[in-house]
């Protein structure tokens, strides 16, 4: 049985390599997704290593939050470093400032779509950058450039480099380009280098360090140094050895890059789940035109559980050669995704290639078991046919037996208790009423006796009935379109099992496309009904977490016009009783409420006005999804990990979600949580002041002394976070077009298998007159109708999951639902695009059948 089966699998060869291919896309993304978040790591832990050597010890600031935290930590004062110094054993010890800046050349931001840092100079045991044009700044009038960022921009040693921070920006003269521990890349960031004091003074931190490097003497083991320093430092301040500090780094760079590899792996997923549509349709089709090959195995003796055992090797060779194909093609997909992100302004350090053995039998089982998972159920069905009925030909594969019964009420209990619980949940959450109306039906409809031949034949109706509805112009081409209507109605099943993989690919980009433009239409909604200045001033980064300086609000007041600027911070804390981190908002809450309006569920203007160091206001989310009131006293861990106690003052809905959880006074945020930066700035006029007479003004003044800041009106802002989210979209579009690829290949499958069964019928097609040029249009246009109605299926099941996830999870939140009629359009005209591009071979395959040979075929 077992040559039989290696025999029958290696004369499909065609049929096995279209169908192994399919696997293989969705393996590629997952292998490349691992090979190249593998070699990122690898790559950041090197430099992180290397960087180690000459520190025996490093004294950081303790973290209270973890290490994915998006705060500002508190700073290491020069008395702690002093008393570091004192420690036996210790033979130098020395401060460093690393911070978040943005750079500026010829008035041109560098890095805009990446971050850039500003680092201090160290002495020379510690000095991990190195010259290779000019060298390190000596003098408060210099700096150094990373050899990489140089590159990108042309920058020369004697040009000026402009760095702004958390204070008004310098301008300094490039000394240097540098390199870190032989690193030629930071992911796309930019890294300045400049004296102690200079970098102090940019990160906002006089006499302050972010970390301490400490070297032992001879004798003294980093271990025993470790120790003693331990000691006699607090523990709000970190303490490890130079090699214990790397791991740190590399462990906390993995978490904060994990939803890379969530992210891409999410697409990975999608791809294979398309995947598993197309084997199972083919192996429906195959097993169908060998139900007499199998009667005639059964003949001989072969067992059902042979026949069984017989497709499901089929399934195994065909996973397992597919998997490979996808693991040697994550090899050169992992570079295609590093470029891809490079085009989207994340340049991530790549040196090598990274394979790790986790990578390889993850990727071979996940091509494997999905393929043999979607072969068994054809595998089965051929079992199920007698012998006898196997050698007459039509004979229809159907489930008989008590067995198939039994397997029916399992399979109804499941989904029965499924549905319970999931009813519990909702009924529990109060909401989803629509999700629970939708699967009770679903179950009623199984359960009632004969339900499956019924939804069956209605959803054959349905394919039918929009079939024909997209053949109608098809038709206009004479007796061409009429068979090709025909032949795609003929097997309903087929053609939806085949439109299915498409379908799928397209209702997750009309799905997304739909989020995207509610979610658009809510950002201009809310902004809209919320904000009541004239200006917002942000960073213009688009890398997102970096701040502008404090002092923007005092000089942008004394421009003739304006009225009130009001601050705005976020951090982060930790609810006592409450899992995960609390997102925190810090304002003035006297001119706050001038620029700002608040939808109010208890309390009042007045309440936000009282907070003081003590009061807090909590969103109508977060005080419901903990049962918090006013009145309720939180105990909040900071950054630093000290413990402030805050009382409820009043509950508010902010659909804009500018209110984060928590919102507490900018004081607070200075002082408790180390908030030494402002994210944006709400600037309004003074009556009768027009914004032609303020902002630019306010733009003059912003480009010289905080270039990294922008004035936006709220049209303007409500444009560029349009942007934003197009960008995103953008990036989800290409990751999508995989499973779309991966569909074509079926539809490319399942018209080769189509072709060879109709083999007799293209002959008799041809000897009754019907020219290569007419079968061929045929085949294309039989191609662009399967097509067509996976794309309609897509966009419809995509525009629904978007409606309900309006009225049931995002019903609360302020969501416009929104359905681009444009993009709509432009999807189902990509869908019949891919089903003219899928039919071009099988059409010149269909053409090119002999006709002598194609009538003696049974």
């Amino acid at each position: 049985m077992s040559r039989v089966v290696v025999r029958g699998f290696f004369a499909r060869r065609l049929r096995a390599f279209l169908t192994g291919i399919a696997i293989a896309l969705g393996v590629a993304l997952m292998s490349g997704t691992y090979i190249l978040t593998d070699t990122i790591n690898h790559s950041f832990a090197a430099i992180f290593n290397t960087g180690a050597r000459g520190r025996s010890v490093v004294v950081t600031p303790h973290q209270g939050l973890g290490s994915t935290a998006a705060v500002q930590t508190a700073t290491i004062n020069e008395a702690t470093l002093a008393k570091v110094r004192k420690v036996p054993g210790v033979a130098v010890a020395s401060g460093e400032v690393f911070t978040t800046v943005s750079l500026f050349a010829d008035g041109k931001r560098l890095n805009k779509n990446a971050p850039s840092f500003v680092g201090s100079t160290l002495p020379a045991r510690f000095e991990n950058f190195s010259a290779v044009q000019g060298r390190l700044p000596s003098s408060g009038t210099e700096v150094a450039i990373d050899q990489a960022t140089a590159q990108r921009y042309a920058l020369k040693v004697g040009e000026t480099l402009r760095v702004a921070g958390a204070s008004a920006a310098v301008d300094y003269r490039i000394g240097g380009i540098v390199k870190f521990a032989g690193a030629t890349s930071f992911g796309g960031a930019g890294v300045a280098v400049l004296t102690l004091p200079q970098a102090q003074r940019v990160a906002s931190e006089p006499g302050a360090f972010d970390e301490l490097v400490v070297a032992a003497s001879p004798s003294v083991s980093d271990k025993d140094l470790r120790a003693r320093i331990r000691a006699v430092l607090p523990h709000t301040l970190d303490v490890r050895t130079g090699l214990q500090e790397a791991a740190q780094q590399t462990s906390d760079l993995e978490n904060q890059l994990g939803f890379l590899r969530t992210f891409l792996l999410i697409f990975a997923y999608v791809a294979l789940f398309v995947g598993a549509f197309i084997i199972f349709n083919t192996f429906s089709i195959t097993v169908a035109q060998r139900t007499r090959e199998f009667g005639l195995l059964r003949m001989l003796g072969a067992t059902r559980g042979q026949i069984v055992r017989s497709v499901v090797a089929e399934g195994v060779m065909l996973g397992l050669g597919g998997a490979i194909l996808g693991l040697l093609g994550g090899l050169a997909l992992a570079p295609g995704l590093d470029q891809l992100f490079k085009a989207f302004g994340a340049d991530l350090p790549d040196s090598g290639t990274v394979i790790e053995f986790r990578t390889v039998w993850v990727s071979l089982l996940a091509g494997t078991v999905v393929t043999v998972i979607a072969g068994l159920l054809p595998a089965l069905r051929a079992s199920r046919v007698t012998p006898i009925a196997a050698m007459r030909e039509g004979v229809s594969l159907t489930e008989k037996g008590v067995r198939s019964h039994m397997r029916r009420r399992i399979g109804i209990g499941v989904i029965v208790a499924a549905v319970l619980l999931r009813v519990v949940l909702e009924l529990r959450s109060g909401a989803g009423i629509v999700t629970i109306v939708v699967i009770v039906a679903i179950v009623l409809l199984w359960r009632v006796p004969q339900s499956r031949a019924r939804i069956k034949a209605a959803f054959s109706a349905v394919i039918v009935a929009l079939a024909r509805l997209l053949a109608r112009p098809l038709e206009l081409r004479g007796i061409v379109g009429r068979l090709a209507r025909d032949n795609t109605i003929r097997h309903p099943g087929r053609t939806a099992a085949t439109a299915m993989a498409l379908m799928i690919g397209l209702a997750l980009v009309s799905l997304i496309s739909v989020l995207a433009a509610g979610t658009k239409a809510s950002i201009n909604n809310a902004i809209d009904a919320s904000f009541a200045g004239d200006l917002i001033l942000s960073n213009s980064s688009a890398a997102g977490n970096t701040g502008i300086p404090t002092e923007i609000p005092a000089a942008v007041r004394a421009i003739p016009g304006v009225s009130s600027v009001t601050a705005i911070a976020f951090t982060e804390g930790r609810v006592k009783g409450i899992g995960g981190n609390a997102s925190i908002t810090a304002l003035d809450p006297a001119s706050f409420s001038r620029v700002y309006r608040i939808d109010w569920d208890k309390g009042s203007n007045a309440s936000l006005e009282g907070l003081g160091t003590t009061g807090t206001v909590l969103t109508k989310g977060f005080a419901n999804a903990h049962h918090l009131h006013v009145g309720a006293r939180l105990s909040v861990q900071t950054p630093s990990g000290q413990r402030v106690t805050l009382s409820v003052r009043g509950i508010a809905t902010d659909n804009a979600r500018l209110l984060a959880d928590l919102t507490i006074t900018l004081p607070l945020a200075r002082t408790a949580f180390n908030q030494r930066t402002d994210a944006v700035d709400f600037v309004s006029y003074a009556p009768g002041v027009s914004n032609s007479q303020v902002q630019p003004t306010v733009n003059r003044l912003l480009a010289a002394r905080f270039p990294q800041t922008q004035s936006q009106t709220a049209a303007q802002f409500k444009t560029s976070l349009g942007g934003q989210i197009n960008s995103l979209l953008a990036l989800i579009y290409v990751l999508l077009a995989l499973s779309v690829i991966v569909s074509l290949f079926g539809i490319v499958n399942t018209l080769v298998l189509s072709i060879f069964e109709r083999t007799r019928e293209l002959g008799m097609l041809r000897a009754i007159g019907t020219t290569k040029r007419q079968v061929r249009q045929m085949i294309r246009y039989e191609s662009v109708l399967t097509a067509l109605v996976g794309g309609v299926l897509g966009i419809v099941l995509g525009i629904v999951i978007a409606a309900i996830l309006a009225g049931t999870a995002l019903s609360g939140s302020g969501f416009v639902f929104v359905v681009p009629p444009i993009t709509m359009v432009v999807l189902f005209v990509l869908a019949g695009l891919a089903g003219l591009i899928a039919a071009a071979w099988p059409a010149r395959r269909a053409a090119s059948v002999d006709i002598l040979a194609a009538l003696a075929t049974e």
